[in-house]
């Protein structure tokens, strides 16, 4: 069975730091592109953080440039988006998906195919 299982969301102050983790199962997450993607109340869904499945390309938007990085650990099947320096716009549910390999580092919804759950993130004093 094909899954994705974000974890790592929570409450945190601005200019806190989180880490959020996707696990894979079912399939291997290293032969497809992977995003992260996040969607605040009353808005749609964003692209944030975009890989493609060899690593060599990489999407960042700009609101998240400098703050957010992604890794993998092909070991555990699982990719982490890290945060930093949060702020109260980053407030959201956290989704992270898998899409078929491109050579690009693709934000579009529709090139994903895989989505995890969704976590909640809210930065808030």
């Amino acid at each position: 069975q094909v899954q994705l299982v974000e974890s790592g969301g929570g409450l945190v102050q601005p200019g806190g730091s989180l880490r959020l983790s996707c696990a894979a199962s079912g399939f291997t997450l290293d032969y497809y592109n992977i995003g992260w993607f996040r969607q605040a109340p009353g808005k749609g869904r964003e692209g944030i953080s975009c890989i493609s499945s060899s690593g060599g390309a990489t999407y960042f938007a700009d609101s998240v440039k400098g703050r957010f990085t992604m890794s993998r650990d092909p070991a555990k099947n699982t990719v982490y988006l890290q945060m930093k320096s949060l702020e109260p716009e980053d407030t959201a549910v956290y989704y992270c998906a898998a899409g078929p390999r491109r050579l690009s580092a693709s934000a579009r919804l529709r090139d994903y195919n895989y989505w995890g759950q969704g976590t909640q993130v809210t930065v808030s004093s």
